[in-house]
């Protein structure tokens, strides 16, 4: 039997019908090419295969690249063994996020208690972009040194598991998030527990659903969803 690919499923001989997956730099090059009609708002969350990355690019590339071991020993190495990543954006010009970095930005909209995590930038238009990573409390323009302020940069936010993150819409965080960036709502992101374990009672059940999901509008009956979490952190 011939070994399961990342680009397809195992059928017996049969050729897949999915396709092969693009390298990361070509998928965000194809982004890059559109960035005139594309707002920055819908480049956040563009590893989240249930969100409207779908219709931008495969966001299973970039969930692979957050989810390498070169990303999360970055994390592991900053803010410990417990690792949670909760979004990742693309700016087509390192410049755009230095910006963001010097308006102040980041950390604003992260609606985690305590506030701590990483962020990790990888200039992504490279095969083999390296990975730079500092603690939230930390980050600011010195982030982006030897980067070329032209060239496209994926910013992936991870958070220590020992922070709840909360969906409440009235969390500060949220709330500045939905005033300042009317497209993104933080509050139905799904996690992903990348390392360790879940030690602050995180809803790890939201957000993975297709579009328009009764788990991310909050139908799902409080029990199932703890059971649902109790099943992913085994």
């Amino acid at each position: 039997m011939s070994p399961l690919g990342t680009d397809g499923l195992d059928l017996a001989g049969r050729v897949s019908l999915m396709p092969a997956r693009l390298p990361a730099s070509e998928a965000a090059a194809r982004i890059v090419a559109r960035k005139a009609t594309i707002r920055q708002e819908r480049l956040s969350g563009l590893h989240n295969p249930w969100g409207h990355a779908v219709g931008l690019t495969d966001p299973w590339v970039f969930l692979e690249l957050c989810e390498s071991s070169r990303v999360i020993e970055a994390a592991k190495d900053l803010i410990g063994p417990d690792v949670i990543l909760w979004d990742s954006e693309l700016f087509s010009e390192a410049r755009s996020y230095a910006r963001f970095l010097c308006e102040g930005r980041e950390g604003r909209y992260w609606p985690a208690t305590p506030l701590a995590g990483v962020v990790v930038v990888l200039p992504v238009g490279r095969v083999d972009p390296p990975v730079l990573g500092t603690r939230l409390g930390d980050v600011g323009p010195d982030l982006l040194e030897g980067i070329d302020p032209l060239e496209p940069l994926y910013v992936v936010r991870l958070m220590p598991a020992t922070s709840h993150f909360d969906r409440d819409p009235q969390h500060p965080a949220n709330r500045a998030c939905m005033e300042e960036q009317v497209l993104i709502n933080y509050a139905n992101r799904p996690l992903w527990l990348l390392s360790g374990t879940d030690r602050a009672n995180n809803d790890l059940v939201t957000g993975f659903a297709p579009a328009v999901p009764v788990w991310a509008s909050g139908a799902l009956p409080a029990e199932e969803k703890e059971k649902m979490n109790a099943v992913r952190r085994r």
